[in-house]
C-alpha cells in the first residue's frame, strides 16, 4: 500500500521524554533566487516539560541572510495542524507564522510522491536513532513573506517540505537538497551518530535521487556500505554507488550567505547548524562501462539548500 504524502506529516510524538519532531521548510523564489527556510520543532527532553520552538531564515541573493526565533512554547496538540505553537501553524496546506521582524503566509502544494531518504521501515518502525523523510519533495509555494514590514509576494517558489523524529541530532552531519528540474530532484543526508565513546564514526551519506520518475539507489542504507562522505565548512562531499552507477556531489556553503543556529537535543546536548538556502551543488551521475563514464551532470549556484552539523 502506497503512502500518501498528508499521511506523514501528523505528529509521532506520544508523550514520551527523549524525543525530538521537526517539520521544515524550504524553498527558493524563481523571480530572484533568493532563499527562504522555516523550522518547526517539538522536543520532549529527559526531564521537564515538551516545548516547542522554530525560526524563520531569509536569504536574499543580494544581501546578508537574517534569521528571527519563534517560541519557546508550549505544543498545541488540538486541531488539524501538525504543527501549532507560539503562533506558528503547519497542517497539509498552509504555514504560517512570525518570529521576530519576520512573517509568512503560505500555501504549498506538491503532486509527486514521497522521498524515502531513510527508508519507510525506518519511519514506520522507528528502530534507528532517528529518520528523515520528505513527504513533499517538489512543494511549490505561494504567499507572502514580510521582512522588517516590507512585504514579498512569492509565486510557486521551488523548494521542498521535510520530517524529522528521533532521539537528536547526529553527532555531525550534512544535508542537501536539490531541484534538478523536471520533478528530478536529490536528497542527501550525511550523519555521524552521536559519540559515545572514544572512536567518532565517520558520517555515513543516505542518499535519494529522483531521476525520470524513478528513485535510486533502491535502498538508500544498503547502498551506504559503498559511500563515503567529507563533512567540513564551506564545503562537503558525498561518494555513492550502487549496482552500475556512482554518483559524486560537491557542495558549498557560502560563509557570506548563511546563518548559524544552535539546537539542543533533548538529553540537553548542543550542536551548530550552518545553514544556506543560496547554497551550490555540482552533481555527477556516472554509469559503468568499462569504466566509469558521465551520465547526467548538473551545477546549481545558488538554488541548493544545504547544511553542516557540528558539536557543540
Amino acid at each position: 500500500m502506497t503512502t500518501k504524502a498528508s499521511d506523514l506529516g501528523p505528529p509521532r510524538w506520544r508523550g514520551q521524554p527523549h524525543r525530538l519532531e521537526v517539520w521544515y521548510a524550504t524553498f527558493t523564489d524563481p523571480r530572484t533566487t533568493d532563499g527562504y527556510w522555516l523550522h518547526h520543532e517539538m522536543v520532549a527532553p529527559d526531564e521537564g516539560a515538551p516545548y516547542a520552538h522554530g525560526w524563520c531564515a531569509v536569504f536574499p541573493f543580494d544581501g546578508p541572510p537574517r534569521g528571527e526565533r519563534f517560541g519557546p512554547a508550549p505544543p498545541d496538540p488540538g486541531g488539524d495542524a501538525w504543527f501549532s505553537a507560539a503562533g506558528a501553524h503547519v497542517d497539509g496546506a498552509v504555514l504560517r507564522g512570525a518570529a521576530g521582524n519576520l512573517t509568512w503566509d503560505l500555501a504549498y502544494a506538491d503532486t509527486s510522491a514521497p522521498l524515502y531518504t531513510f527508508p519507510s521501515w525506518s519511519w514506520e518502525k522507528e528502530v534507528l536513532p532517528a529518520s528523515q523523510i520528505v513527504p513533499f519533495p517538489t512543494a511549490r509555494f505561494t504567499g507572502t513573506v514580510s521582512i522588517a514590514g516590507r512585504t514579498v509576494g512569492l509565486d510557486d517558489a521551488v523548494g521542498a517540505l521535510a520530517r524529522i523524529y528521533g532521539h537528536g541530532n547526529a553527532e555531525r552531519w550534512a544535508w542537501l537538497h536539490a531541484d534538478l528540474g523536471g520533478g528530478d530532484v536529490l536528497e542527501v543526508v550525511a550523519g555521524a551518530p552521536r559519540k559515545r565513546g572514544p572512536v567518532a564514526i565517520p558520517p555515513v551519506p543516505l542518499v535519494q535521487l529522483r531521476l525520470d520518475g524513478e528513485d535510486w539507489p533502491d535502498d538508500s542504507v544498503r547502498a551506504a556500505a559503498r559511500a563515503r562522505a567529507k563533512v567540513a565548512l564551506p564545503q562537503w562531499s558525498v561518494k555513492v554507488v550502487s549496482g552500475r552507477r556512482r554518483l559524486l556531489v560537491d557542495v558549498t556553503v557560502p560563509v557570506d550567505a548563511s546563518v548559524a543556529l544552535g539546537y539542543t537535543d533533548p538529553d540537553g546536548a548542543t550542536a551548530t547548524c550552518t545553514n544556506s538556502e543560496r547554497a551550490d551543488a555540482e552533481i555527477v551521475l556516472q554509469r559503468w562501462d568499462d569504466g566509469w563514464r558521465d551520465d547526467r551532470r548538473w551545477s546549481l549556484r545558488g538554488t541548493a539548500h544545504a547544511e553542516v552539523g557540528t558539536r557543540p
